[in-house]
C-alpha cells in the first residue's frame, strides 16, 4: 500500500517561502507521477504541480515562476519549494501519486496523503 507523509506547512508572511516534504512509501520513482495538489474552504481542490518519473514537470498558470516541484529518489521524497507566497496561496497542501508515465498538473492521482496547512498572511 503506497502511504505519503506531507510535512513543512506552516505561517508566514506574503512575499516570504515555504518547502513541502512529502515521505513516500512502495512508490517506485520510475512507474509513478507525483503531484501537489491543494484546497481552501472557498475552493474545489486544484492541482499544483507534477513531475513524471523521466523528471518532466508542470504547474499551475498560478504558481508559475514562483513554486518548483522535485524529488530526491533515493530518499523516496517529493518537494514544493514555494517562494513570493501571496495570501490566494493559503491551503491545505496533499502530496499525490499514480501510476504514469506523463501527468499534467491536475491529473487524476490514486494515492494521497493526509495534506499540511499553509497559511499566508498579507
Amino acid at each position: 500500500q503506497v502511504q505519503l507523509e506531507e510535512s513543512g506547512g506552516g505561517s508566514v508572511q506574503a512575499g516570504g517561502s515555504l518547502r513541502l516534504s512529502c515521505q513516500a512509501a512502495r512508490v517506485t520513482a520510475s512507474s509513478y507521477c507525483m503531484g501537489w495538489f491543494r484546497q481552501s474552504p472557498e475552493k474545489k481542490r486544484e492541482g499544483v504541480a507534477s513531475i513524471n518519473p523521466y523528471g518532466g514537470t508542470s504547474y499551475a498558470d498560478s504558481v508559475k515562476g514562483r513554486f518548483t516541484i522535485s524529488k530526491d529518489n533515493a530518499k523516496n521524497t517529493l518537494y514544493l519549494e514555494m517562494n513570493s507566497l501571496k495570501p490566494e496561496d493559503s491551503a491545505m497542501y496533499y502530496c499525490a501519486a499514480v501510476i504514469a508515465s506523463l501527468c499534467e498538473y491536475d491529473y487524476d492521482m490514486d494515492y494521497w496523503g493526509k495534506g499540511t496547512l499553509v497559511t499566508v498572511s498579507s
